[in-house]
């Protein structure tokens, strides 16, 4: 599909009404004037702006929180804009266009004199101001960056979050009201946009179509601005905002979530990487399951495919980089899942026979295969009988400025001019090859897919329309086919991090948000946890962030674990065979082979957001969640083991870092904690460190203090205590051998009879159960019978204990 005349994108989102038209006032104005007539001559380009102060009513799904509460109105004074009374923006220049949308939302563009493929548009000063940018430092991945003007906003900004605080009006207080001022850059028309900084602290956006035949001499709603006093209630509302908007994709509230997430599953990938064989598949399965943590879903990574590599010729020394060459020869599996033995290569079993085996044996619930989005990193052979019908053409990566402005990728870059290409698949077959492989995949017992590399399309829309209108294409076509052919929504998206896919996620509910795992390499393990904490703040709006996997066996196992238990996700490794540490496994996975897996994405606590956990020396990584009846810290020393890439320090380990960082923790860390409080809450709760052992009351207000080595971790069990039958004050702890013992906990009701009250806690797994009790029990009943307990008099903790095989119980409390 070529494009051969020139487009031109003069606005956006047409098929959408929008609440209010855009303001183009002109440059005289005066800001005692809340309303300026606009210039009647539609020619001039200089045109200031100014949001209304009109309150405009935006539906609100039922049961949906919204919470901001703030009725400020966002207006244009002198050149500045101000939300809320605190000037987000200041310098604004006169081709930038507000589009006032909600009371305290807009959307903003900007115009230019002439019409390109790629703009880049000053916004105003930013400077004197607490800031977080969640950027992309290569084509495929990004990470936070602090800072506190706008020439620490580093190009490919995604999204860009502003602290607004101020003191109190009157004489005496030392109080701060804390507001949050939420920049997006979104999809207009066939352009997306991105942000970055200056020198001079200006605030840019830049917009492109990744093509140079689609151009536009303006962009009108290319950013979209909002602001709130919780900063997560803004992201989420701003992400609801455009959902609707928008139309193009769904937030993750929404979406049917696979299966997978709630078991323990293995990935074959740094077990084998390419080798991976159906032997080391079986091996790695059975001692797994042999240590008491059965693996219930499979990820067959890279190395299954029909793949052919023109670029590496055997007895030749490998080049670095030449793997991204490879390229599909068809939908089927390569030789080694074909079971071919002898010279004939007479076929004696095949791919379909090895899923059902391994899951009859090891009793699997889900097999996931791997593939790209092309097909294989290098996309389909251009002449071979099982890709011609995809009519694949070669194409060569051309990467936009602001990824190069950033780090290269050595896969990227293999890919580019003179390398290796890539063979594209024809935008008019891929609904058909989507459709091929994975009806191929579904016979051969195959449950989900993992499509990695999705990035790539922003780079080869040259003659296929915008980056904009091809990932769409191929987004819809591959939604569309797992919708199709797999049951349960089965698909974890990969190396998806730009906006074009990100806006384009309608159905798919899980994406991976960080750089990947290398264990291999100690100056990464503390970033990857930060990183994925970070991005989950704008990623986990739309989908279920993937942590990626881990090796339990490793100097940071314990990092990753205890991250992986308050963080909402999926819990997978990738432990070579026999090598694993089933110490650690035992406090993730439960004798089932289910996990506790919380209940939103992991994120930093509030008080963590615009501090940089790795690089700052002093702060401490506080990431929250909430399960059905209790929140959940982990606490994480961050400092001291890495730097964040794309940074003026060269080294890549920090030098001259305390090896003990404190902070403090609080109830309050934990957002929503109404939630799972009700209206029986005494207002303070019981506090469980799973490192100490320990269990100690404290008011929601109230923190404690903890100190950590480098890449040293704890996690917080945060009940509330709720009072019931007007005496007994209980607050359920959880298994207290696993890091989310909260999460085993499915209710708890009070019970009264004649004689006595009781309190009727529902859970699952084994081990020891623990909770916060202000009286002793009388007894105790498990599944119905008596059961001996022990008391602490001295920290109210009461503990049971539960047979490890015990899948579900029942412990009853008598009073």
């Amino acid at each position: 599909m070529t494009h051969s005349t020139t487009t031109t994108t003069t606005t956006s989102m047409n098929n959408f009404c929008t609440p209010m038209a855009s303001l183009r006032i002109n440059s005289g104005l005066s800001s005692s004037s809340p309303f300026i007539a606009p210039n009647p001559n539609p020619s001039q380009r200089q045109r200031q702006r100014l949001l209304s102060n009109a309150s405009l009513s935006f539906k609100v799904k039922e049961g949906w929180r919204y919470s901001m509460c703030v009725n400020g109105t966002p207006v244009l004074e002198d050149g500045n804009l101000r939300i809320n009374g605190k000037d987000a923006l200041t310098g604004v220049p006169g081709n930038v266009v507000v589009t006032p949308f909600t009371n305290t939302s807009a959307f903003v563009g900007a115009t230019a004199t002439s019409a390109d493929s790629r703009h880049v548009f000053k916004l105003g000063v930013i400077q004197d101001v607490r800031l977080l940018s969640l950027f992309r430092f290569t084509i495929w991945w990004m990470i936070p960056r602090m800072g506190n003007s706008a020439s620490d906003i580093p190009i490919e900004t995604q999204m860009l979050l502003l602290e607004a605080s101020e003191k109190e009006k009157g004489p005496t207080s030392d109080d701060a009201s804390t507001s949050y001022i939420l920049f997006l850059p979104v999809l207009d028309g066939e352009f997306r946009s991105s942000l970055q900084g200056n020198s001079s602290n200006e605030l840019e956006f830049c917009i492109e179509s990744g093509n140079p035949d689609i151009v536009t001499s303006e962009s009108l709603r290319a950013v979209f601005v909002n602001f709130g006093d919780n900063p997560f209630d803004l992201v989420k509302e701003s992400m609801k905002i455009l959902e609707t908007h928008l139309g193009t994709f769904s937030i993750r509230e929404t979406k049917q979530l696979p299966g997978m997430l709630n078991w323990f599953g293995w990935c074959t990938w740094d077990a084998f990487y390419q080798e991976v064989n159906p032997q080391g598949i079986k091996d790695g399965l059975k001692s797994v399951s042999e240590g008491g943590t059965p693996a219930k879903f499979l990820i067959i990574d890279d190395g299954w495919q029909d793949t052919t590599n023109e670029f590496q010729i055997e007895g030749e020394p490998f080049a670095e980089g030449s793997q991204f060459g490879g390229r599909l020869a068809s939908i089927k599996e390569n030789n080694k899942f074909r079971g071919t033995t002898g010279d004939d290569q007479k076929e004696t079993s095949g791919l379909k026979d090895f899923v059902l085996d391994i899951k009859k044996n090891f009793c699997l619930k889900y097999v996931y295969v791997w593939h790209a989005l092309m097909g294989y990193w290098g996309g389909l052979v251009l002449n071979s009988s099982g890709t011609k019908m995809y009519n694949p053409e070669m194409k060569y990566p051309v990467q936009s400025p602001g990824n190069l402005a950033n780090m290269r990728d050595l896969s990227i870059d293999c890919m580019e001019m003179e390398k290796y290409g890539i063979g594209a698949i024809d935008p008019d077959k891929i609904s058909q090859f989507y459709d091929d492989l994975h009806k191929y995949l579904v016979s051969q017992g195959v449950d989900g897919v993992k499509v990695d590399v999705q990035n790539i399309l922003e780079t080869i829309c040259s003659g296929l329309g915008s980056r904009v209108s091809l990932t769409r294409q191929f987004q819809q076509a591959l939604e569309e086919s797992i919708a199709t052919n797999f049951k349960d929504n089965s698909i974890i998206c990969c190396m998806a991090q730009n906006t074009d896919s990100i806006f384009h996620s309608k159905r798919s509910a899980i994406t991976r948000a960080s750089d990947d795992y290398y264990p291999k390499n100690p100056t990464t393990q503390t970033l990857h946890i930060a990183a994925v904490a970070f991005n989950s703040i704008f990623l986990g709006e739309v989908v279920v962030p993937d942590w990626d996997m881990f090796y339990s066996q490793h100097c940071a196992a314990e990092f990753h674990a205890v991250a992986r238990a308050v963080g909402g996700c999926g819990v997978y490794v990738s432990d070579k065979p026999g090598k694993h540490d089933f110490k650690i496994l035992k406090r993730l996975v439960l004798a089932d082979g289910s996990v506790l897996r919380a209940k939103y994405p992991g994120r930093p606590s509030r008080d963590c957001l615009f501090n940089d956990p790795v690089m700052d020396g002093k702060s401490l990584l506080k990431i929250w969640n909430l399960n059905k009846c209790t929140g959940v810290i982990g606490v994480f020393n961050c400092q001291g083991a890495g730097s964040w890439p794309c940074t003026e320090k060269e080294s890549s380990v920090q030098e001259n870092v305390d090896s003990l960082i404190s902070g403090t923790v609080s109830p309050a860390d934990v957002e929503y904690l109404e939630e799972v409080s009700g209206k029986q809450w005494t207002g303070d709760c019981a506090v469980f460190s799973f490192n100490t052992g320990s269990l100690f009351r404290l008011a929601k207000a109230e923190s404690f203090g903890i100190a950590l080595k480098v890449m040293q971790c704890d996690v917080f069990t945060v009940s509330p205590i709720k009072v019931y039958n007007q005496k007994i004050q209980f607050a359920p702890i959880g298994l207290t051998n696993m890091y989310n013992s909260g999460g085993a906990v499915e209710s708890v009701d009070l019970i009264n009879d004649a004689s006595s009250s009781k309190i009727l806690i529902k859970g699952r797994g084994g081990g020891s159960f623990g909770a916060y009790s202000r009286t002793k029990p009388s007894s105790v009943l498990l599944n119905s019978n008596n059961e001996e307990f022990k008391f602490s008099a001295e920290d109210n903790l009461l503990t049971v204990t539960i047979p490890p095989t015990t899948s579900s119980w029942d412990i009853t409390l008598c009073y």
